[in-house]
């Protein structure tokens, strides 16, 4: 492959522990030289606008896909109530801790997100804990997505053609997706942003689509007092206060994967500012239009407890069907299944820009193997069918188990959350050290930082907690047993790896831009 060659804007080296931005005023948003100046040669395509940017993060929330998921569990854990104002608390603290990642997010606009900005503001040992949180967490994203969609592909075909989803033929259909979301994603950027571009529509319509006609529907509908004041448990646990916070878990397992606006920083134009503007966009965006399609749902319940014990497995197929009928309640459900589609095909895409820059920086193991980029397409391929591989296998247990896609989730949720507070504690800690970009809270940076770190904080224990009683080896939950795992597989992999290994280049440092040249195949 050429070299591609350095603009006239890079930056002189900085000191490898400044936290200044390589950046000036004149050349901020000229994107190869920021890149350079954080230590990388551009080998991505840059072909992503700020509405592509955008429209990656906004699909892997995909709020037809994380809401339809767990709505089952909400009615659970909680009832409307805690679905719809749990949804409106949730979502805010989301926002917040978006506007704060993403202003550290535009003084590092690189595709190692938020591993790089630990190390940039915290060091080696950081970046290394979140790295390994972030991947862990995008790749059980990834399994959970595709496995749902699984599910709901079921749940479809049973109505459709009396289909038998059993544990065996879910995982061939999750294997079969899996598939299509790499060839996709093989194809380039520029396919996959086109993608992105038709699933914000297709989710924002589908929404309209869905909401309407159950409005619409010449069927009884639910009080107002019911969708905002009825309250269900079904935890087997007696202390109300408790479950009312184990239902937060439908909101905050929706509100994942935002940071994929920061991992595909390198094939975004304007990147210290689309980017940033990507993440806070797409958690607004989502906030608004989740929760006019939760209450549409709940508006439009018929028989509480038959929707909980659907027979189709998918308690908003059920809603689909004692409203509308089998026939309209299939083109539902479709629609529902498409976008389940585009949300995994984005998260496969982030994920395998983490897998990719993890292994440029020495972060992985076979590094050299997965930093590969195709010269056709300037994409991460290997990385891309190594996100695809790695997510089958954290599903395989979904075969034996019926808790196992629970654990799949907890992977996800535990893992990616306290990643997105540890970059956005290092900058509270760094002070006045710390430069903001271009995209910036200004005053508000230190109540809104702090704010974030403690809700993630909160959540973080909250989900680690037992969310059915009695706790028997089906209803544990491992988010704990998850996150331990992943701690303990940090620490062990840097000790016989990563501490003599793993580096991220000097600021504004050409050195390793020569050595990268090999890497594209």
């Amino acid at each position: 492959m050429a070299n591609a060659r350095l603009t006239s804007h890079f930056v002189p080296h900085q000191p490898e522990d400044s936290l200044v931005s390589p950046r000036n005023a004149a050349h901020r948003l000229d994107d190869d030289a920021v890149l350079a100046g954080l230590g990388y040669k551009p080998v991505l395509a840059r072909r992503m606008g700020p509405f592509g940017n955008f429209a990656i993060s906004f699909n892997v929330i995909s709020i037809l896909s994380g809401c339809m998921t767990l709505y089952g569990f909400g009615l659970n854990t909680g009832g409307p109530a805690v679905i719809m104002w749990g949804w409106a608390g949730v979502g805010l603290m989301v926002l917040l801790l978006g506007m704060s990642l993403a202003e550290v997010t535009s003084v590092y606009p690189a595709s190692g997100g938020l591993y790089y900005m630990a190390n940039r503001l915290g060091g080696p040992w950081w970046a290394w804990v979140t790295g390994w949180l972030n991947l862990l967490g995008l790749l059980g994203a990834i399994a959970g997505i595709d496995y749902g969609a699984a599910l709901f592909t079921g749940a479809f075909a049973s109505l459709q053609w009396g289909f038998t989803p059993t544990p065996e033929k879910t995982m061939m259909i999750f294997a079969a997706i899996l598939l299509l979301h790499a060839v996709l994603n093989v194809l380039g950027v520029r396919l996959v942003n086109f993608l992105n571009g038709v699933s914000v529509w297709w989710h924002l319509v589908g929404v309209a689509v869905i909401v309407g006609t159950l409005t619409l529907a010449p069927v009884q509908h639910r009080s107002v007092d019911f969708v905002f004041t009825h309250f269900n448990n079904g935890t087997g646990f007696s202390n109300g206060l408790y479950v009312t916070a184990l239902g937060l878990l439908l909101a905050q397992y929706t509100f994942c994967g935002y940071d994929a606006s920061s991992h595909l920083s390198e094939e975004t134009t304007q990147a210290q500012i689309s980017a940033p503007k990507g993440i806070v966009r797409s958690i607004w965006v989502s906030w608004i239009a989740g929760f006019i399609l939760l209450a549409g749902l709940t508006f439009a319940i018929q028989d509480y407890a038959g929707t909980q014990s659907s027979a189709t497995g998918v308690p908003p197929a059920q809603i689909f069907l004692d409203v509308l009928g089998p026939t309209s309640a299939k083109g539902l459900l479709l629609i529902v299944i498409v976008a389940q589609l585009f949300c995994g095909n984005a998260e496969t895409a982030a994920a395998s820009r983490m897998v990719f820059a993890f292994s440029r920086d020495e972060g992985i193991p076979f590094a050299s193997t997965w930093r590969k980029v195709s010269t056709r397409t300037k994409t991460p391929v290997r990385a891309v069918w190594l996100s695809a591989g790695a997510a089958l296998v954290l599903a395989l247990p979904s075969l034996y188990s019926p808790t196992a896609y629970a654990a799949v989730t907890a992977i996800n949720v535990i893992g990616i959350t306290p990643a997105y507070a540890i970059p956005v504690y290092l900058r509270l800690r760094a002070g006045d050290k710390f430069q903001p970009g271009p995209w910036n809270l200004g005053r508000w940076s230190k109540p809104v930082g702090w704010t974030a770190v403690a809700w993630v904080i909160f959540v973080t224990v909250l989900f680690c907690l037992p969310q059915v009683s009695p706790i028997t080896t089906d209803s544990f939950n491992y988010a704990g047993v998850a996150l331990l795992a992943v701690l303990v597989l940090a620490w062990v992999l840097w000790l016989t790896r990563g501490r003599r290994h793993y580096k991220i280049p000097t600021l504004g440092s050409t050195a390793e831009h020569t050595a990268l040249a090999e890497d594209v195949v």
